[in-house]
């Protein structure tokens, strides 16, 4: 009967998922689910359509609603997290004033300007919940799902004892692409992955003991299926994988597709990134997040029940609960050697065994040197983000921001120690650690 504690459940949509999934398991049905989140209208809107599905599907869970923290977290046995530090002003500021420069980034929630200010103001409220877990709860398995993923949960191997996996959906949703363009079912696909969170390629791929890889590059050559993910083809033309996250989110971890508008706009591709084009997606994010408010404010709880999706993270207690064996492309602590080419102490995305005895990190030897410099450039910026939200270090924020590969490609350094001044003084409120400006 593990407790299993949700910090930022009034993220309704996700949080619904995850509880659903939870409880799916006739294992974990009688789970207890406290569920924490600082905003107490968003917390009882979750509160309310869990505790249906626990009447709903009669089963046994305890649902525990609480705006504390530490009380959501005593005891605990598993924490999920999901929050979102300052909602929409500082996400605001760190695509707005980048724009101004000429960074145009597609999303800004992994790397390049927006990722780095979103981890500085996210590591001090992760380290918190750490600091509680170390006393609360200090076997506790956290599972984190905020983003940027990797330089977040960099941040908590390097300075907590609280042992952490990171969760992303990128390597099945590639996969599941990946089946589309081949023609093959998703569930046939045998797949080898390797890298960093939304940075990672499909080092094998195959069906039936089938290399998939020139079915794919045959796919490429169709102008409609070219078009579906444009910057992911790109870069198996040019680099000889397949790469995970989409098109969109891609482009902007790379430095070869966003800084003319003409090339942004034929990148674009007609599926998802199409949808989130730059010059909409904070207005599209904002949209949202009051369509999702609105849609769950009068949920018929009568309807609600329990259904399973495809995230990780049931299953994952699942298999530390009862033995059940299962592999995951999980983010780990690389000083289990899991990629021997990129530093120890680097969050990497690797498969992952998982069963009763815990969570196991497979070794990957060396990514090819293609694949490896293209992941460097994004872990070396990660690292120094790291170093700048635990050390206080400006300086080193000004070096992350200076060493993004699209930053790069896009404005010189004083215009980027411009900009990065003017993103802290911005981001201010959230940044108490980083002092006095540097001089010029």
């Amino acid at each position: 009967m593990p407790r299993i504690t949700f910090i930022g459940a009034g993220s309704m949509v996700f949080a619904r998922k995850l509880v659903g999934d939870i409880l799916s398991f006739e294992a974990l049905s009688d789970s207890t689910i406290a569920l924490m989140d600082v905003d107490g209208h968003r917390l009882a809107r979750t509160t309310r359509v869990a505790e249906a599905m626990v009447e709903n599907g009669g089963i046994d869970a305890t649902i525990e609603p609480t705006t504390d923290r530490r009380e959501a977290l005593d005891g605990a046995d598993y924490v999920l997290n999901m929050i979102n530090v300052g909602g929409t002003e500082p996400f605001e500021n760190e695509i707005r004033i980048p724009e101004r420069y000429g960074v145009e980034q597609a999303i800004g929630d992994t790397l390049g300007p927006g990722g780095i200010f979103r981890a500085l103001r996210t590591i001090p409220v992760m380290l918190d919940i750490a600091a509680d877990m170390e006393e609360l709860c200090p076997d506790a398995l956290l599972m984190n799902y905020t983003n940027p993923m990797a330089i977040l949960c960099w941040a908590l191997f390097e300075a907590t004892e609280v042992e952490t996996v990171g969760l992303c959906h990128s390597v099945p949703h590639t996969a599941e692409a990946i089946a589309d363009y081949v023609g093959v079912p998703q569930e046939e696909l045998d797949y080898w992955v390797a890298g960093i969170n939304h940075l990672a390629w499909f080092l094998r791929c195959e069906h039936d003991g089938e290399d998939l890889y020139p079915r794919l590059e045959g796919a490429m050559e169709d102008p409609k299926t070219y078009r579906r993910d444009t910057v992911r083809f790109e870069m198996l033309r040019h680099f000889g994988a397949f790469p995970t996250e989409s098109s969109h989110h891609l482009s902007e971890y790379v430095p070869y597709f966003r800084t003319e508008s003409e090339t942004i706009d034929r990148m674009r591709g007609t599926d998802y990134a199409e949808r989130m084009a730059t010059a909409t997606y904070l207005e599209g994010w904002k949209e949202r997040s009051a369509e999702r408010d609105g849609a769950f404010s009068d949920v018929d709880l009568e309807t609600v029940s329990i259904e399973r999706s495809e995230e990780y993270a049931s299953r994952i207690i699942h298999s530390l609960e009862t033995d059940t064996p299962r592999r995951f492309n999980l983010n780990v602590s690389n000083r289990t050697n899991a990629i021997q080419n990129l530093p120890d102490e680097a969050c990497v995305e690797v498969p992952c065994f998982v069963d009763g005895t815990g969570i196991h990190p497979c070794s990957v030897g060396e990514l090819p040197p293609e694949l490896v410099g293209l992941v460097r450039t994004n872990v070396s910026v990660q690292q120094l983000a790291v170093q700048g939200a635990l050390e206080g270090d400006r300086e080193a924020v000004h070096r992350a921001v200076k060493l993004d590969p699209l930053t790069a490609a896009a404005l010189n350094l004083d215009e980027i120690h411009e900009m990065t001044e003017e993103l802290i003084a911005a981001n201010e409120a959230y940044l108490p650690a980083l002092g006095r400006a540097c001089a010029d």
